[in-house]
Formats: C-alpha cells, sequence, structure tokens
C-alpha cells in the first residue's frame, strides 16, 4: 500500500558526540514515560516499546536504568511536551517535537531555525492536519490476513497493513498503540508474549510528499539538521521524499 515512513534518524549515529545526543534524547523520553505511566515496563507498553528501541539503537544499560531511577524518585526535572509547526522551502511543512523543562527557551530556539534559514515557524494546526499520527509495528511474518485477524478482533482501527519480503508492517491510530501492541504480542509472541519488534513506534506520516530541487534541497537540510542538534528537540517529521 506504500505507506513510507523514516526511521529515526539517531540510529544513524556514527560518531562518539552524534551517539552521546541519542543517549540524551533516550534518556529525556524514557524518564517522561516512566514519570507519566509507572516505571514498570509490563504496564507501562509506552515505557516498555521504549526501552526495546532503546537498546537496539545501542543505548547502553546504565543510560536506561539511571532514566528509569530518576523517575521513580520524588520530584526531578518537569519535562512538558512541546510541539512546533511550521514550513520549509517549496511549501515543504515540518512538525517538530520537544520535550522541555523550559517552553519560552524552547520556542525561541526553534524559532531562530527558522529564521536563519529564512523559512517560517506556524501556529499549531497549520500543518498537522496534513499528518496521520500512526503506530507503526513491523514484525517478521508472512500471513496478513492473520495480522488483520488478530488485530481487527483487538477491535484495533487498522488504517493500512503492508505485506513486503516476509514482513509485515501495521499502521494504526496512535490512540491505539496499546492495543494494537497487546492484540499482535497475544497472536505472535513467544512463550514469554513477547514479539521482536524491527518498528515500534509513534510518529507522523505526511498525507502526501513532495520533491525539492536546486537550493531549496540545501536550505531543508541545514534547516532539519539546526533543529536535531537542539537539546530539545526529540524529533523531526517533514512531507519531503
Amino acid at each position: 500500500m506504500g505507506r513510507a515512513y523514516q526511521n529515526r534518524k539517531e540510529s544513524m549515529a556514527k560518531t562518539a558526540e552524534a551517539k552521546t545526543k541519542v543517549y540524551s534524547k533516550y534518556a529525556r523520553e524514557l524518564y517522561v514515560a516512566a514519570k507519566s505511566g509507572g516505571v514498570d515496563p509490563a504496564g507501562n507498553l509506552t515505557l516498555r516499546g521504549l526501552i526495546e528501541r532503546a537498546k537496539k539503537d545501542q543505548v547502553p544499560t546504565h543510560v536506561i536504568e539511571k532514566a528509569l531511577d530518576k523517575a521513580s524518585g520524588a520530584g526531578g526535572e518537569d519535562f512538558s511536551v512541546a510541539r512546533y509547526e511550521g514550513f520549509g522551502p517549496a511549501g515543504s511543512m515540518l512538525i517538530v517535537d520537544c520535550l522541555t523543562d523550559n517552553p519560552n527557551r524552547t520556542f525561541g530556539d526553534v524559532r531562530q531555525c527558522f529564521v536563519k534559514t529564512k523559512t517560517k515557524l506556524g501556529t499549531p494546526g497549520n500543518v498537522s492536519h496534513l499528518f496521520d499520527h500512526c503506530a507503526i509495528f513491523k514484525l517478521q511474518a508472512d500471513d496478513e490476513e492473520a495480522v488483520l485477524e488478530a488485530l481487527l478482533g483487538a477491535d484495533v482501527n487498522v488504517m493500512d497493513i503492508e505485506n513486503e519480503d516476509g514482513h509485515i508492517t501495521v499502521f494504526a491510530p496512535s490512540t491505539e498503540y496499546g492495543l494494537a501492541r497487546h492484540a499482535l504480542c497475544d497472536a505472535f509472541g513467544n512463550a514469554n508474549g513477547e514479539v521482536d519488534f524491527e518498528t515500534d513506534v509513534i510518529q507522523f506520516l505526511p498525507q502526501t510528499t513532495i520533491s525539492l530541487q536546486g537550493d531549496d534541497v540545501a536550505v531543508f537540510e541545514k534547516l532539519v539538521d539546526m533543529l536535531n542538534d537542539l537539546d530539545d528537540v526529540q524529533d523531526v517529521y517533514h512531507n519531503v521524499e
């Protein structure tokens, strides 16, 4: 069905500096997930999926454990979610997801990225209505009907499903992440009820994509790189091929 999706840029990290930034972003995300839903992965599916993803991205165990220890204690940082939407060159669109302990600072930093590249920071809703907020699972399987049956049997609203080279990718609304994950683990899990998901994420997918040409490519890449360099930025989603 052709619903292409982007892998986390962080998983491509090759340098020590880039890896350190990856660890920091995961630590912050783990802390927030554990603080809001509890530190026990068995009862917090968001945290459970995040830990598995962190391990696949080679985040050290001590980084994961430290984030969970901080979340289980009193006090700690007070991170909140901040989301910004904007327009890059040639009508390209971006969604910038952040975790911040200082929204004013984060807004200023994100705004400067758009200003310095002569692009435009929009208002909430300008861009996001042209994206789908999806839970995405990719697992090793070849029986598309069995996967679909398991999901529909659990009343999951399946948005899309792809079957390619012995791997099935499922797209569901982000609000049904836990329901879909439970259904897949129940139907295809091992003796411990676990599935080795190749992809287990929630992210924005553009409903349509565009191609950039000439100088617009360099401007767009500079904007995305500047945003990803900000400590508070967790993910950048866009509609550029």
